[in-house]
């Protein structure tokens, strides 16, 4: 999917939540990508809702990663790497074993993983109107 998706408002989802309903039987890793208030960390919370997380959703800003029991898919890691200081630190938490887990990775600011983000990964690029406080999400392998 290469065709940009309008987020009109954080509560009007449902549309959002099909798109990546699809998107989950070929992919795995979601990289998310915008400035500070982009809603990242809103549109992760949304899809773990959507996908049966009930309680512990929360920035993991300063965890780097946080661990969510979800009904439909198992496991979701939720990662913000704004924080690192150097894409080694993730290999010093355990990177391989995530990657390796068959669980689905959301991941905020995956510039800052460099050349430990898998190729395959979806990059997801949220660019948000100022005028309507609209989303448009934007996809790329």
């Amino acid at each position: 999917m290469h065709q940009p998706f309008i987020v009109p408002t954080l509560e009007e989802v449902t549309e959002l939540k099909q798109v990546f309903r699809s998107l989950y039987r070929d992919h795995t890793v979601f990289c998310f990508h915008g400035d500070l208030g982009a809603g990242k960390t809103s549109i992760i919370k949304i899809l773990c809702q959507d996908l049966g997380v009930t309680r512990g959703l929360s920035s993991p800003s300063f965890s780097i990663v946080n661990e969510y029991e979800s009904s439909e898919k198992g496991t979701i890691y939720h990662f913000d790497l704004y924080r690192l200081r150097e894409p080694s630190e993730l290999i010093e938490i355990g990177w391989e074993d995530y990657l390796n887990s068959d669980s689905i990775l959301f991941i905020e600011w995956p510039e800052q993983g460099g050349s430990l983000i898998p190729e395959d990964a979806l990059h997801i690029h949220i660019d948000v109107d100022p005028t309507n406080d609209h989303r448009t999400l934007t996809f790329k392998n």
